[in-house]
């Protein structure tokens, strides 16, 4: 049985957790306001440029298109790009990234398909580490970034297109936590090579038609143009929704152990008070034992 000093000392450690996790809490809440509204913001110019693609790519001539729009001809080597965060602390939201990317992984190799990785971020690549570490051909660590740019996003996309261009991978799946809310996150696949483009559907289900454009230049000129800057604006926004969503899930993880530390402490006291009344209790019972005996 611990003393009450080890009682003490233990309230003591509790409460100094507690004064942590609240302050990782309130840190959390103040950046994910900022976060939350990059990702908002990123969301419209990230769709409007695949509807935009979608658009030049109906009118391009196929024969010359760009490989990043119609492929390589083979589906061999995949490439997966997992993002997540250079921090714990944050709940399930690097392991759920991680168990998305492990078991699309597992599946691909089961079908024959050569798997690669590319880990944006250290928790990624320490979950992926023990079973895929041979396939991880490249890390990018955003360690010292405090505010994510479109440099970072534009800095993988060129590690990506390089890898591309050298014929390294025939597909590319961009893995990410898209934000809903403060306790909701959702681990997203999202296929960044060849691009996938969106259909436009109308109210009764039929093709939606678009506006006619004329382009000048041709359609596949634009198109080489756009399809490496698309590459790099899905990417980040794949980063500010993981940016959003480690903030959402740290704050959730914090107050729970805020929580959490509070009913430890709890009962703790309860514990020590009732130690302490039992051994006055004791002392009591050995005084007046003793004053009988004499």
């Amino acid at each position: 049985m611990p003393s009450l000093k080890d009682l003490r000392n233990r309230i003591g450690s509790v409460k100094a957790t507690r004064k942590i996790t609240k302050a990782m809490q309130m840190v959390a809440a103040a950046k994910l306001r900022r976060a939350q509204e990059a990702a908002t913001a990123a969301r419209p110019y990230a769709q409007r440029m695949d509807r935009v693609l979608a658009n030049l790519n109906k009118r391009a001539n196929r024969a010359g298109a760009s490989p990043l729009l119609v492929g390589t001809g083979k589906d061999a080597t995949h490439l997966l790009i997992v993002m997540t965060a250079e921090r714990g602390l944050c709940g399930g939201f690097n392991s759920n990234i991680g168990r998305l990317a492990r078991g699309d992984a597992a599946r691909l190799t089961r079908e024959g398909k050569t798997v690669k990785l590319l880990c944006v971020g250290r928790k990624g690549a320490d979950l992926l580490r023990r079973d895929y570490g041979r396939q991880i051909v490249d890390r990018v660590d955003l360690k010292g970034v405090k505010q994510v740019a479109f440099a970072n996003a534009h800095d993988i996309a060129k590690k990506v297109l390089a890898l591309f261009e050298a014929g390294a991978f025939d597909v590319a799946t961009l893995y990410f936590s898209e934000f809903k809310s403060v306790i909701a996150q959702k681990p997203t696949a999202q296929q960044l090579i060849p691009v996938k483009l969106p259909e436009a559907v109308g109210a009764n289900g039929a093709a939606k038609a678009e506006a006619v454009y004329e382009y000048e230049p041709e359609e596949n000129e634009i198109l080489s143009y756009l399809l490496p800057r698309n590459v790099a604006a899905q990417i980040f926004r794949g980063l500010l929704e993981n940016a959003a969503s480690e903030q959402g899930a740290r704050m959730s993880a914090m107050d729970s152990a805020t929580r959490n530390a509070g009913d430890m402490i709890d009962r703790l006291t309860l514990r020590y008070n009732r130690q302490r009344q039992a051994n006055i209790t004791k002392e009591l019972i050995e005084i007046i034992s003793g004053a009988e005996a004499l």
